[in-house]
């Protein structure tokens, strides 16, 4: 599972990074960055909350081909 960005909704308010720090990052500039081609195993749910907790709704997750849904 990767995670998506759309920067043009992005305001990098932090509230990904602040809930899942190992995946995501805002820096001192304002931009958000993702730490992690693929999401860990030990990670997908706090991802996912992240990713529905975004109040811009900037940020998806894409399943890789032969990745049960909901991994």
């Amino acid at each position: 599972m990767r995670v998506r960005v759309d920067y043009d909704l992005c305001e990098a308010n932090a509230v990904c990074a602040g809930l899942v720090p190992q995946v995501f990052e805002v820096d001192d500039d304002d931009n958000l960055f993702i730490l992690v081609d693929e999401v860990p195993a030990g990670l997908t749910a706090q991802v996912r909350h992240a990713v529905q907790s975004c109040p811009k709704l900037a940020l998806s997750l894409e399943d890789e081909p032969g990745d049960p849904a909901g991994t």
